[in-house]
């Protein structure tokens, strides 16, 4: 049996691999605890001055998060289980030294806000993205939106999640969302080269400035009155509709209810 996380340490770096290549590296409940596992143990070794979060196989970094398990366990949490997607996003972005995701292929759904989370995003040429939330009437949680507003760009947010757009490579790279492009030849070369560079430098003051860097990007939303709007959403028949029409390969008919 596969084992869908894969945590691997040498020397000062972390190496959190994704790994259930035939389902396009897609986070289920077990793999995201798994996830949340890996990323605490990193963070807790004093050693450790980068962590790489990547995929396996060439075709998919991730393609984000089970749809099916939204119905019977995301929806209801409400980002109160330490193992919620949007907890472990959180505790992703919160780790003490600089995290590098190292996108082997196309990124979607949740897992763009996985790449959010890490301090650094490097992609291969040929990768394409794009978050379906609107497609079938999901309302994304508070901090991933966040991130997506203050790490990229409200206009870029506008685009992926309410015109729902597929983005390119050198569209991603345009925009702010990666930080380098290369070819897929020169891929784990220069995951290499930037994971070693951070791995040399002085560690006290890259965790306060990163720490630092963080607080002051952050605004302050009302988070409260996002977390109701996403709660309506849980409870409509356009989420219903939305993945009933997702799992029946038709288009769904919303009525804004």
């Amino acid at each position: 049996m596969t084992t869908p996380v894969l945590l691997a340490i040498d020397g000062p770096r972390a190496t959190i691999t994704l790994n259930d290549p035939a389902k396009h590296n897609r986070l289920e409940p077990g793999g995201l605890r798994l996830l949340r596992e890996a990323v605490e143990t990193a963070d807790a070794d004093p050693n450790i001055r980068v962590t790489v979060i990547t995929g396996a196989g060439d075709k998919t970094f991730c393609s984000g998060y089970d749809l099916g398990s939204i119905p019977a366990g995301e929806r209801r949490n409400e980002g109160g289980d330490d193992h919620s997607f949007e907890k472990v996003m959180d505790r992703i972005e919160a780790m003490r030294m600089p995290t590098l995701c190292a996108l082997n292929g196309g990124v979607y759904g949740g897992a763009t806000d996985l790449a959010l989370a890490c301090d650094f995003r490097l992609g291969v040429k040929g990768m394409r993205f794009f978050m379906p939330a609107a497609r079938f009437g999901l309302h994304y949680y508070p901090s991933g939106l966040r991130r997506y507003t203050q790490k990229v760009s409200p206009s870029f947010a506008k685009r992926a999640f309410l015109l729902s757009e597929d983005f390119h490579d050198k569209e991603l790279l345009a925009v702010g969302y990666l930080d380098w492009l290369v070819e897929r030849d020169e891929f784990k070369a220069k995951v290499d080269e930037k994971a070693a560079r951070l791995a040399t430098l002085a560690p006290l003051s890259m965790a306060g400035m990163k720490r630092a860097i963080e607080q002051f990007a952050q605004a302050a939303p009302d988070e409260s009155s996002i977390r109701q709007s996403a709660k309506v959403c849980a409870s409509s028949e356009d989420l219903r509709e939305g993945l009933a029409a997702l799992s029946e390969r038709r288009t769904p008919a919303f009525k804004g209810r």
